[in-house]
């Protein structure tokens, strides 16, 4: 058990393994069945790599930025120099594969361009065409604005000390700007629940 819940590449080798299981067995011929095809598995991706990307914006404000300066001076290399590298790393993919996979939904279940342009048949349509245009403005701070500036603050990137002076209020910014435009993002993306 140790070995196997020690690795997280088996770990979600094995959930995607009993994810496919799941979605084989809601799959059958029987009345009622859930189809499998490429609109339900971009949303479960989406919705995976979504929680994987808002995730880590709260983490990062709720807990990591408010932290830091409470940890003791000695103890902030281990963040800044393992830690946080690592949370952006996920957060800028997860934020990048969000997009691409919601952009996917809406193409393949034929309303994208519709949604993205606010002349949807539906409301809904419209709605989750305001939340696609949140999602791609936060996805454009993460790696815009955000990315940039942590490079710089985390000296992963050559930087003056004024630059990384600079770049933490503007990532802060960034990111602060994301939670508020995350709020009415989720709330446009869960209720257009477009089928």
């Amino acid at each position: 058990m140790t070995k196997f819940f020690g690795n997280l590449h088996l770990v979600l080798l094995a959930g995607l393994v009993l994810a496919l299981v799941v979605m084989y067995h809601f799959a059958g011929a029987s009345d009622g069945a859930l189809p499998i095809n490429a609109s339900s598995v971009l949303r479960w991706l989406h919705v995976f790599f979504g929680i994987l990307w808002i995730g880590l914006l709260y983490y990062l404000n709720f807990v990591q930025v408010p932290t830091m300066p409470k940890i003791p001076a000695e103890l902030k290399g281990g963040v800044t120099g393992y830690i946080a590298p690592k949370v952006l790393f996920f957060f800028r993919y997860g934020a990048l594969l969000t997009v691409l996979t919601g952009l996917g939904i809406a193409f393949v279940a034929g309303y994208g361009d519709r949604a993205m342009r606010f002349h949807g048949a539906t409301a809904a349509e419209n709605l989750i065409g305001l939340g696609m245009w949140l999602a791609l403005i936060m996805a454009f701070n993460v790696w815009f604005i955000i990315w940039p500036a942590q490079k710089k603050i985390l000296g992963l990137v050559e930087a003056t000390p004024e630059q990384k002076a600079a770049a933490a209020p503007r990532a802060l910014y960034a990111s602060r700007t994301n939670v508020l435009l995350s709020l009415p993002m989720l709330y446009c993306m869960v209720s257009a629940n477009l089928g």
